[in-house]
């Protein structure tokens, strides 16, 4: 196994330099290219075989048609296979060693550190987890006084507000108990709900977090906060703002509310503290850019009239750090004299706590987030995910070699020293003015500046547009997870998700940055076709959706469309088949996954591509027709105890009616229907049952991933069970498409359906 050493060179002449990170090759690298060009000659023949059945139909005759279904649909899988190989050619692995740093920088030499965590709604994004999130990275392995945490409330709400006063008082007594112990959990919440060492003092701690619990839970309940919490006048000063009548969720002015300030504030040990700013920007009606760029945008401005921290770390609030040295690793690259000009950013996987033991709803996303990076890590590196990414904040003010990285004002410059204190008038003035929702107005922010727009995805489009200009980036990725966050529990949740998902990658796709065009101009052909595969993901439901109907749909009328098992092209197919899962089934194993855990992730993949996959497509579309429009949706962190209690066994989560689990339904249907009908054909004998092989092998094939559905429409009582009026729809539309009536009643009858459910 290849072994790169990088070495960090010091500034300090005197001292050696030291081991700071390595880079391995992955040894199946040689057979991952390998198998690509014997898969690639198989995907050859097939298409090969589908023009001479083109050729061979009688033009506009159903046997043309089905040819030309099936022709066009793998075609576009052998595209988005190909595409998909771009990640499996340059697998490497890195180590980092954080304990070689403080050897390599002294501590008054480490870079100051900049923390934005995003939240938008008390209600769906809890506040104790917020809470959690702030005390855990406040609790860093880092000097407190290089530490500036930015919270920004993009719903902004005096609930969010009160959540960071109370997680301001407690982090007085936390902080100092997570110093003692030396704990590796420093987030409260998971580190009570541990089986940690009892003491007194744990106790003590313990009754002043649930104390502190009681407090938010009551305050959320009640929706306000009560006279009874304010005990000083600074916090009766800070919530004074949502006194007035006409501050609004969508129309406020901006908020911004120094809770902690590192020169002053001091912990119940009289060790110094992290600056804690709270921040809402304005909001109006009439606003642009009311999705979560615009809100990073604000806190990169704020922060560079505040602190201008060189580094900067963007998290979820619902992503706590599980390991204090993280900042310390992402270091270990960011320090690198050798590669830190070119550095862009230093991504960590995206990985998630509280995911049932078989992940039923694939929501860990393995592929995206784990498995994928380490390919690309390996090109230019991984794409940003979103949360868990330590930036270089000069990476947004233009490429690496740029000369004029300036803004409109010095004072956001990445190189603006700020030599004023974070309370002063002049600087306060500034923040307020650059969080005003005006301010980008004739400016290059979002579009050349910072965050970038035009995607509901911005964290996937930001990182491209990184990489087109030149940046690198690393993927960081240590045995001990370094931030953890939560999964949806409910079906629904996670197919809205990737609904969102779908669009924002359409948006990139057909953009004029698009990935096929400019990506593969800008850094190469397996970079551009990486970043176009996950672009175009939302049109995996074209095939999905020819394979899920036609070939079940010509069973039941006795066509043949495959090839017969005495022929030669049958083995083709069965090469194609076991090759494609055999692969992936390999990498997601070998990456740390089970084969359990593997089946139900091909398993949300067609249930994600008849529902989120198609739905997102069709709202994209209609939406540059001018007929819909879509926004930011947030994914609901609350979990209802009988959801939850349901998730635990593995049983999924309908129970609401929605137009994304009708296609499901009549996929189910008709598959069940037509594997009875060949298998029926088995029993007697017919002569045909060569030739509908493989008819039967995919409708069988989708019967076991449909078990869920299955067990939903008829076996189950309880209220995640298939809502009646969702059954009967799908039953309905199904039984045409079976008895042939849906020349005539399929199109008028979907649109009923979708009005009905929407």
């Amino acid at each position: 196994m290849e072994e790169q050493r990088l070495r960090s060179s010091n500034s300090i002449s005197s001292a050696p330099p030291l081991l700071l990170h390595t880079l391995k090759h992955a040894r199946r690298t040689a057979f991952n290219r390998a198998f690509a060009a014997v898969y690639t000659c198989a995907i050859s023949a097939l298409l090969y075989y589908h023009a001479l059945k083109l050729i061979h139909s009688a033009t506009l005759s159903s046997s043309f048609f089905i040819s030309l279904s099936f022709f066009l649909s793998d075609a576009f899988l052998a595209f988005m296979w190909a595409s998909r190989q771009c990640f499996l050619m340059t697998i490497v692995y890195r180590e980092e060693y954080p304990e070689n740093l403080e050897r390599v920088l002294r501590k008054p030499d480490f870079p100051a550190l900049d923390v934005f965590i995003c939240t938008a709604d008390p209600y769906k994004e809890p506040p104790m987890r917020l809470i959690s999130t702030v005390l855990a990275v406040m609790a860093y392995e880092y000097p407190t006084e290089k530490i500036s945490i930015y919270v920004s409330d993009d719903g902004g709400s005096q609930l969010t507000m009160f959540a960071c006063m109370e997680a301001a008082k407690f982090a007085t007594h936390w902080l100092p108990f997570c110093r003692k112990k030396k704990m590796i959990n420093r987030s409260p919440e998971v580190y009570f709900a541990s089986n940690h060492s009892w003491c007194s003092e744990t106790e003590k701690i313990k009754i002043l977090y649930e104390s502190m619990k009681a407090r938010v839970e009551n305050v959320l309940e009640r929706g306000k906060v009560g006279e009874e919490y304010i005990n000083e006048e600074p916090q009766c000063r800070a919530l004074s703002k949502w006194t007035d009548g006409s501050f609004t969720r969508q129309d406020h002015p901006p908020v911004i509310q120094i809770l902690l300030e590192s020169s002053k504030s001091k912990d119940t040990t009289g060790h110094l503290m992290p600056n804690l700013i709270y921040v809402s920007r304005e909001k109006r009606r009439t606003s642009p850019h009311n999705f979560k760029a615009g809100a990073l945008n604000v806190l990169l401005r704020v922060s560079a009239t505040m602190s201008n921290a060189p580094i900067i770390l963007t998290l979820d609030c619902d992503m706590y750090s599980n390991d204090p040295q993280t900042p310390l690793r992402a270091l270990c690259y960011l320090s690198d004299s050798e590669i830190q000009s070119q550095l862009g950013y230093v991504q960590f996987p995206q990985m998630f706590h509280g995911v049932n033991k078989n992940d039923i709803y694939a929501c860990e996303y393995k592929r995206i987030f784990q498995t994928n990076p380490l390919g690309l890590d390996g090109l230019v590196g991984p794409n940003h995910v979103g949360t868990g990414c330590f930036f270089n904040r000069r990476a947004f003010f233009g490429g690496p070699s740029a000369t004029n990285v300036s803004p409109e004002i010095p004072e956001l410059s990445p190189n603006h020293i700020v030599d004023k204190n974070i309370q002063s008038q002049p600087i306060l003035e500034l923040a307020h003015k650059v969080a005003g929702c005006d301010y980008e107005n004739k400016t290059q922010w979002g579009f050349e500046m910072g965050f970038r727009y035009g995607s509901l995805i911005e964290d996937f489009y930001t990182g491209f547009r990184l990489t087109c200009e030149g940046w690198r980036s690393t993927f960081c990725n240590p045995k001990r997870p370094a931030f953890l966050g939560d999964a949806p529990i409910c079906l629904i949740d996670a197919l809205q998700q990737c609904q969102r998902w779908m669009i924002g990658g359409l948006q990139v796709a057909f953009c004029k940055f698009r990935p096929i065009t400019f990506g593969v101009r800008s850094v190469g052909p397996l970079v551009g076709l990486a970043y176009t595969n996950y672009s175009f993901w939302s049109f995996w439901f074209v095939p999905l959706t020819i394979y899920a109907f036609l070939p079940q749909l010509a069973l039941l009328n006795g066509l043949t469309i495959f090839p017969k098992v005495s022929e030669p092209w049958f083995f083709l197919y069965v090469f194609l088949f076991l090759g494609a899962y055999g692969q992936d089934l390999f990498e997601f194993v070998i990456e740390g996954g089970t084969v359990p855990k593997w089946w139900n992730n091909q398993r949300m993949w067609m249930i994600r591509g008849l529902s989120s996959f198609m739905f997102g497509c069709l709202e994209f579309f209609l939406t540059r027709l001018g007929i819909s429009t879509y926004g930011f949706g947030l994914t609901s962190k609350v979990v209802d105890d009988e959801q939850s209690k349901r998730y635990d066994q593995g049983k999924f989560e309908f129970g609401v009616s929605s137009p994304m689990f009708v296609p499901l339904t009549m996929a189910a249907i008709i598959n069940l229907v037509s594997f009875f009908m060949g298998l029926l054909q088995v029993i007697r004998g017919s002569s045909s049952v060569e030739g509908l092989f493989l008819q039967m092998f995919i409708a069988g094939f989708a019967v076991l991933n449909s078990l869920p559905i299955y067990e939903a429409m008829v076996l189950r009582s309880d209220k995640g069970r298939m809502p009646f009026k969702t059954t009967m729809i799908s039953t309905l539309i199904a039984l045409l498409l079976i008895f042939g009536a849906w020349p005539y009643f399929v199109s008028c009858l979907a649109i009923s359906t979708f009005l009905a459910l929407k």
